[in-house]
C-alpha cells in the first residue's frame, strides 16, 4: 500500500470537487497520521459517505476531521465511526452526520481510548433512536457533558432525558441542549469528582520520575448503571483505571477526605508496582475462588512491600485507603482485608490480636526474599486452607468473589499475575495505538553510496537516511535535494471560527496551511530602499529621539538608591537661609529595556494586485515599500520581529506565509521573499490573526503586538453573509487581547470606518486615505506604540 496521494487517484476522483481539495490539503496531515492501510481505509470511508447522498460537507468533515481522530486514539476507530453513520444515515439529517463527525476527535480527546469511543458512538445511537430532536443540542454542548461525566455518567443523563421527554420534541431540545432545569439537576447528580483524562498527563510524568520508565495507562468505564467504576487492571502490559474517582472519604469523621488524584496515584503505582516485581506468571490450575483470592492477598503484598523498600512514602499512600477493620468478623471478606491492611500498617498489626491475621503476618515475616512470586503462591494456599477451615468451623457464609474480594479502591483485579509475565516495552508498545516510530539516522558519504537502493522506498519507509552536507552532483552542479527533494511542509492546523447566528464558535472550522513565500529578486527590496531614503533618513531620527535603553538615573526623588549631590546642597543653603528646603535630595536608578514582540500580518488577497488611484504603483507595492521600512526601522531598535501574510480560498484552505520568522535575521533570505509576494484569493482574517496569535504566543517578550496590514475587509468565497467574517475577526481580536497580545489595524480601505471599529476597537485602527503615504507611516506609527 502507498501513502502518496497519486497512487489513490481513482479514489480521489470518486469525491465531489470540494472534498477533492479540501483531501489535498489534508494529505500530509492524513500521512502522519495513518499507516498505509488506515489511509486507504480514510480514502474508502470518504467515498462511502459521498455513495450516502447526504450532501458535501458530509464528505469534507470526514476527510477534515479524521486525521485529528486518528491521533487521538488510533485509526482503528474510522471503520466504526464511518458504519455508524452509514447506519444512521435513515433517522437523521445529513447535518446531523456533519456534526457527529465534526465533534468525534474533541470526543475522542476526552474519553482516550477507542473502546470508550464505540460506546459512546452507541450512546449517540440510543439518543437518535429515543430523542431524536435532542442529538443536535447533546452535539454543540458536548465539550461542556464530556468536561463534567463521565461515559457512563453521559449514559445516565441521557436515558433519564428520553424517559422523561418521550414524544415531546420542544422538551427533548430543552433538556439535551441544557436549557431546562432537569437537565442541570441530573448533570450535577452524575458529575465525578475527577475525570482521569484531565489528570492523565500528570500521572504519566508522576510514574515517569518515580520509577525511571514510561507506563502506559489507559482509561475504562463500567459505571453504565451504577456510580461504581470498574477496578483498575492490567491487560497486555497497558495500566487501565478508572475514567473518574470521587474524593474518598477519610476513616477519620474529622479528618480532611483522600482526593481523587491520590487514588489515581495510589492505583497506578501499585499496577506499576505488579509489572516492575512481576517474574512469571502463576499457575492456576485446580485452585479455587478463595485460593486464589488470598494467593492474590499475598502477591500484592510482596509487590508492595518491594515497592516501599524502594520509595517509603508509598506505604503511607495505600495504608490511608483500606477501609477500618470489622471486628468481630463475620464473613471471609472481613479477615482478607483486615490482613491486606495490617502487612502495610505496622500499628494495625499490632492491634490486631486475630488468629488468622497473625499467622499471615509470621508467614510473611519469615521469608528471607521478597523477588520470588512462587512464594507468594505457597504462602496463599496455606493461608487459604486455615481459612477454610475457619469458615467450616464458625458456620460462615460461603466464600464470594463479589461479597468477600478486597475492598481498598485503588487496586488492581490481579488478572495480570496469572496471564501475564516480565514487563515487555514492545508488547506494550504493540497493544497502544502507538504507530512505530519511523527512523531517521546519520550516515556518512560511503555509506550512502554502497547502500544498495530501494527503488519503491517512500515517505512510509522504516529509515531515512540523512547526510550531514548536501549531496553535489559533479556534471550538473546541483545537489540531490535541489533536483528530487521536496520542501518539507507543515501539518495543517485547525482553528474554531465564531459563528454570530448560533452564538457558538464552530471547533475545527477552518484549515490553516502554512506555504512557502516563493523568493523573488532581493535587488527589488535594495531599490525601494534607495527610492525612500529620505524616509529613511526621517526614521532614523525617530529612533534616535527615543527613550534610550540601559541604566538611567533620575534625580530629584525622596526616595531613592544614593544621594544627589547638588539638590543636597541646595537644601542645605535652604535652610541656613531659613527657606523650607527641597526633600527631593535622592537619585534613583531605573533600567529601561525594550520588550517588544511584533508581529506584521501582510494582507494578501488578490485585491492587493489592483493599482491605487492617480500612480502607477500596486496596493502590493506600497504594502511591500511599508514592510521593508519597518523592518528597517525594527532592525535598528533590536525589536523581536516577523512578517507574515495570509490570503484565503474558502475555510479548509487559509493560506500563511512566513516571510521573516522570530528567530531569523533580517537579510537576503527574509528580503527575496518579500520581492516574490503576489496577491491571489480572499481574505478571511479571523482564521489569520488566530494563527498569528499561536505564534505570538511562543515569544518571551512582555509585550505583543499583532500589526494587520489591510485594504479591504474579511471576506471569502464560501461566505455569502458579510456580517460573519467580521465577526468572526471580532472575536478572533478580543480572544488575542485576553491572551495579552495587542491587535492594531492599519487600513487602506476608505470605507473602513464602518466595520474596522467594531473588529478592533476604537482606538486600535488607522484608515490611510493616501495610500502613497504608507510606507512613512507605517513605522511612525509603531515607534508611537511601542514608545
Amino acid at each position: 500500500m502507498s501513502i502518496h496521494l497519486e497512487d489513490h487517484a481513482e479514489l480521489l476522483q470518486a469525491l465531489p470537487h470540494g472534498a477533492q481539495d479540501v483531501l489535498r490539503a489534508s494529505w500530509q496531515e492524513a500521512a502522519r497520521a495513518l499507516s498505509a492501510r488506515g489511509l486507504d481505509n480514510y480514502l474508502k470511508g470518504a467515498q462511502a459517505l459521498h455513495h450516502l447522498g447526504r450532501g458535501e460537507e458530509l464528505v469534507v468533515s470526514f476527510v477534515q476531521h479524521a486525521p485529528a481522530l486518528a491521533r487521538a486514539i488510533g485509526e482503528e476507530v474510522l471503520p466504526d465511526l464511518v458504519n455508524f453513520l452509514l447506519s444512521m444515515a435513515s433517522k437523521t439529517s445529513g447535518q446531523v452526520l456533519t456534526l457527529i463527525v465534526q465533534t468525534a476527535p474533541a470526543a475522542a480527546l476526552r474519553l482516550g481510548d477507542a473502546d470508550l469511543f464505540r460506546q459512546y458512538l452507541s450512546v449517540l445511537g440510543v439518543v437518535l433512536a429515543q430523542a431524536p430532536h435532542g442529538l443536535r443540542p447533546m452535539l454543540e454542548n458536548l465539550e461542556r457533558l464530556l468536561g463534567q461525566l463521565t461515559l457512563g455518567g453521559l449514559r445516565r443523563w441521557v436515558q433519564w432525558g428520553a424517559q422523561a421527554y418521550r414524544g415531546d420534541a420542544d422538551g427533548q431540545r430543552r433538556y439535551f441542549g441544557l436549557q431546562s432545569p432537569d437537565a442541570l439537576a441530573v448533570l450535577q447528580q452524575e458529575r465525578r469528582g475527577t475525570l482521569f483524562v484531565d489528570v492523565q498527563r500528570r500521572l504519566n510524568l508522576y510514574l515517569r520520575a518515580l520509577w525511571g520508565r514510561d507506563f502506559f495507562l489507559r482509561p475504562t468505564a463500567g459505571d453504565f448503571e451504577s456510580r461504581e467504576g470498574l477496578r483498575p487492571y492490567i491487560e497486555h502490559h497497558v495500566i487501565h483505571v478508572p475514567d473518574a474517582y470521587d474524593d474518598l472519604p477519610a476513616v477519620d469523621p474529622a479528618g480532611a477526605p483522600i482526593a481523587a488524584l491520590d487514588i489515581y496515584r495510589a492505583a497506578v503505582n501499585h499496577c506499576a508496582a505488579h509489572l516492575v516485581a512481576a517474574r512469571e506468571p502463576l499457575p492456576d490450575d485446580g485452585l479455587d475462588a478463595l485460593t486464589k483470592a488470598v494467593v492474590e492477598l499475598v502477591e500484592d503484598a510482596r509487590v508492595e512491600t518491594l515497592a516501599a523498600q524502594r520509595f517509603p512514602r508509598l506505604r503511607q499512600l495505600w495504608g490511608a485507603q483500606h477501609p477500618p477493620p470489622v471486628d468481630p468478623p463475620q464473613r471471609a471478606g472481613d479477615l482478607i482485608n483486615r490482613l491486606a491492611l495490617a502487612w502495610l500498617d505496622a500499628d494495625a498489626a499490632r492491634r490486631d490480636t486475630d488468629p488468622w491475621v497473625q499467622q499471615g503476618l509470621a508467614a510473611l515475616a519469615a521469608w528471607t526474599t521478597w523477588d520470588d512470586p512462587q512464594a507468594s503462591l505457597q504462602t496463599g494456599i496455606a493461608l487459604a486452607e486455615a481459612l477454610r477451615a475457619r469458615l467450616d468451623a464458625e458456620r460462615w457464609p460461603a466464600f464470594s468473589l463479589r461479597l468477600d474480594g478486597q475492598r481498598a479502591l485503588y487496586r488492581d483485579d490481579n488478572r495480570a499475575i496469572w496471564t501475564s509475565g516480565a514487563y515487555d516495552e514492545a508488547q506494550a508498545l504493540a497493544a497502544t495505538w502507538e504507530r512505530q516510530q519511523q527512523v531517521r539516522r546519520k550516515v556518512n558519504v560511503m555509506e550512502m553510496v554502497n547502500e544498495v537502493d530501494v527503488e519503491f522506498a517512500g515517505d512510509d519507509a522504516q529509515e531515512v537516511w540523512i547526510l550531514p552536507t548536501e549531496f553535489w552532483l559533479d556534471q550538473e552542479g546541483v545537489t540531490i535535494n535541489s533536483l528530487l527533494g521536496r520542501p518539507p511542509l507543515a501539518d495543517p492546523v485547525h482553528y474554531p471560527e465564531w459563528d454570530y447566528q448560533i452564538q457558538l464558535q464552530r471547533p475545527d472550522w477552518v484549515t490553516v496551511l502554512e506555504r512557502h513565500a516563493p523568493p523573488g529578486d532581493v535587488a527589488r527590496i535594495d531599490t525601494l530602499l534607495q527610492e525612500q531614503r529620505p524616509v529613511v533618513q526621517r526614521l532614523r531620527h525617530l529612533i534616535e529621539a527615543m527613550v534610550p535603553q540601559g541604566l538611567q538615573r533620575i534625580r530629584r526623588v525622596e526616595d531613592g538608591d544614593e544621594l544627589d549631590v547638588d539638590a543636597a546642597v541646595r537644601a542645605w543653603v535652604d535652610l541656613r537661609m531659613g527657606q523650607q528646603p527641597d526633600p527631593r535630595i535622592m537619585m534613583q536608578h531605573r533600567l529601561h529595556t525594550r520588550d517588544v514582540a511584533v508581529l506584521l500580518l501582510l494582507d494578501l488577497s488578490a485585491s492587493a494586485n489592483d493599482p491605487v488611484r492617480g500612480s502607477e504603483q500596486t496596493v502590493l507595492d506600497l504594502t511591500r515599500a511599508a514592510a521593508t521600512l519597518l523592518a528597517e526601522a525594527l532592525q535598528r531598535i533590536g525589536d523581536r520581529f516577523a512578517i507574515h501574510g495570509f490570503r484565503s480560498d474558502g475555510r479548509h484552505d487559509v493560506h500563511y506565509l512566513r516571510i521573516k520568522d522570530f528567530r531569523e535575521s533580517w537579510g537576503d533570505g527574509p528580503k527575496a521573499r518579500l520581492a516574490g509576494l503576489e496577491g491571489a484569493f480572499s481574505t478571511r482574517l479571523g482564521a489569520a490573526l488566530r494563527h498569528a496569535g499561536a505564534q505570538l504566543k511562543r515569544q518571551p517578550q512582555r509585550k505583543k503586538i499583532v500589526f494587520v496590514l489591510t485594504d479591504g475587509e474579511p471576506a471569502d468565497v464560501d461566505v455569502r453573509d458579510p456580517q460573519y467574517l467580521r465577526l468572526d475577526a471580532q472575536h478572533a481580536v478580543q480572544e488575542l487581547k485576553r491572551d495579552g497580545i495587542v491587535s492594531y489595524c492599519l487600513t487602506l480601505d476608505p470605507l473602513a470606518d464602518a466595520y474596522v471599529a467594531r473588529i478592533f476597537g476604537a482606538r486600535h485602527y488607522t484608515v490611510l486615505d493616501r495610500v502613497q503615504r504608507l510606507p512613512e507611516v507605517l513605522p511612525t506609527l509603531y515607534l508611537g506604540l511601542t514608545r
